[in-house]
């Protein structure tokens, strides 16, 4: 990767484009690696692509070395190459499993956090006590009952993060056995299990299709959470469930304010990573980072889990060239292709996913995106994949099937046991995911400086010049260390988390 001080970032020696570092008006001289020089024909803004040699039409244009899609008209040097000019094309990766996998070296020295130990032997990084609603007819309820904890009113119990009220828009009006149906439901029931949540309270209307015993049955808590089931029709209605609620909650709160954090192995944190809001920087500054943290858990014996499947097509071979088996491989194209039929089946295809404000920040096609949003997942070995809010239970880097959609793909994350979120950002994504902490990192200092209080880490020094990838990566992997053992997110600060609780949703509503 090439720092140009004239503001072109050349990422590989045979790519036909750089990235702009700055705005770049039509006519400026732009130094390139070599001695050579070009003049910027268009005026081509932050982080969007600049040609730096012809390419005819139809042919592909690469960017990281890999196909980001097919020139559809000629491009000539200087040119901004994007939408009006750049197009998908799906036809350029070849499959092969396991002919990158790579052992990493083993850390210097063990790290550890402080979490909570919890009795099933899994470890949280948080102390909350949870309101799982089994349907939407609840939600209002469980959110009068959160609300009266709210304030001064745990500050006798400092050891207790808060009350959280996990409501969402379904729960009925599904067929019990269909997808849909079995899909919400192991979201709940993994937000019930969660080692972050430490006391729960299920509460339903009471005639639902997925009642509240529905969340429980099987599920095979710590020995050390308490529960409570409370059902609206049973109760006598909204204000008794309240009161109800209410009672419940402080009856378990000196239980969990009991509980201390104690040290633990960093090998013990699972770590979710997502992205969002991405743009031209994304795959240069923080998602690398973040995939160079990751590799650090990684080594430490930890686990981290990529996500958001349509953001992984055009890159899925660069995935399974790191895949420790061929089942492995097998179950990642398995979900690529379900994508394939369902957006097709909605009338879209992949290369819908680039949001408007993925385009206004610099990336054209999915192939591109793809290529970055990867980068996140460092360098480590591909172990597992698993389906929507599945439990994670192997070590090492392993794929969740997630919307690209923020709320419900971090939702799945968390529901399959992630206890600390990082998530990148370009344009400014402002999620929290409560009970888990959410780590914000911003892909660039305009943007870091622009939502400084939203923010926890700025990537972008990269691209200044300021701090190595490295440097980042490893500060990256300190604050998920610190962020486990307590400290709190900017996102936690603002009490966010509650709302972007937001099940994947499946199949026919009857």
């Amino acid at each position: 990767m090439t720092n140009s001080s004239a503001g072109v970032l050349v990422l590989r020696d045979d790519d036909h484009v750089g990235v702009a570092t700055r705005d770049l008006p039509a006519g400026t001289t732009v130094p390139l690696p070599g001695g050579t020089t070009l003049v910027v024909r268009h005026g081509i803004p932050r982080g969007h692509k600049l040609a730096l040699r012809a390419v005819p039409t139809g042919s592909a244009v690469h960017k990281y070395g890999q196909s980001i899609g097919r020139a559809t008209r000629d491009i000539a040097p200087g040119d901004h190459v994007h939408t009006h000019n750049l197009g998908m094309a799906d036809d350029e990766r070849t499959y092969e499993v396991g002919t990158a996998r790579t052992r990493l070296p083993a850390p210097a020295q063990p790290r550890t956090f402080d979490g909570y130990r919890r009795a099933d032997g899994r470890w949280g990084t948080r102390n909350y006590v949870g309101i799982v609603t089994s349907v939407n007819c609840s939600a209002s309820t469980a959110r009068l009952v959160a609300d009266q904890f709210r304030g001064r009113v745990l500050d006798a119990y400092p050891h207790v993060d808060g009350v959280v009220a996990l409501t969402h828009d379904t729960g009925c009006g599904l067929v019990p056995t269909s997808e849909g149906a079995q899909l919400t439901l192991r979201t709940l029931r993994g937000y019930a299990d969660h080692p972050n949540i430490a006391a729960l309270l299920v509460l339903g209307l009471g005639c639902e299709m997925l009642p509240p015993a529905a969340v429980l049955d099987g599920l095979d808590l710590p020995a050390d959470k308490p529960v409570r089931v409370l059902s609206i029709q049973e109760t006598g209605g909204i204000r008794r469930t309240v009161r109800a609620g209410v009672a419940a909650i402080e009856d378990m709160l000196p239980e969990v304010d009991a509980l201390r954090r104690e040290p633990a192995p960093v090998s013990e944190l699972v770590l979710g990573l997502n992205c969002g809001g991405s743009d031209g920087y994304s795959g240069i500054t923080a998602n690398p980072a973040l995939g160079r943290a990751s590799d650090l858990l990684v080594a430490h014996g930890g686990t981290s889990v990529l996500a958001e499947t349509p953001e992984v097509f055009g890159a899925e071979h660069l995935l399974l060239r790191r895949a420790v088996s061929r089942d492995v491989a097998q179950r990642l194209l398995d979900r690529i292709d379900w994508w394939k039929q369902y957006t097709a089946a909605g009338g879209g295809t992949l290369d819908n996913n680039p949001s408007p404000g993925n385009k206004a920040g610099g990336l054209t096609t999915i192939l591109e995106k793809s290529l970055g949003a990867v980068a996140k997942a460092g360098t480590a070995d591909l172990t597992a994949v698993y389906e929507y809010a599945e439990r994670v239970t192997t070590r090492g880097l392993a794929f969740m099937d997630t919307p690209g959609y923020d709320p419900v793909s971090v939702t799945g994350l968390v529901a399959g046991g992630a206890t600390v979120v990082v998530f990148t950002t370009g344009r400014g994504s402002v999620l929290g995911c409560k009970p888990t902490p959410s780590i914000k990192v911003a892909t660039n200092t305009a943007t870091y400086l622009r939502m400084t209080e939203d923010m926890d880490l700025d990537a972008g020094r990269i691209v200044d010049g300021t701090a190595t990838l490295e440097q980042v990566g490893q500060e990256i992997f300190d604050l998920v260390v610190e962020v486990a053992s307590g400290r709190q997110t900017v996102s936690e600060e603002l009490d966010l988390g509650a709302d972007e609780f937001v099940p994947w949703q499946l199949g026919a509503v009857t």
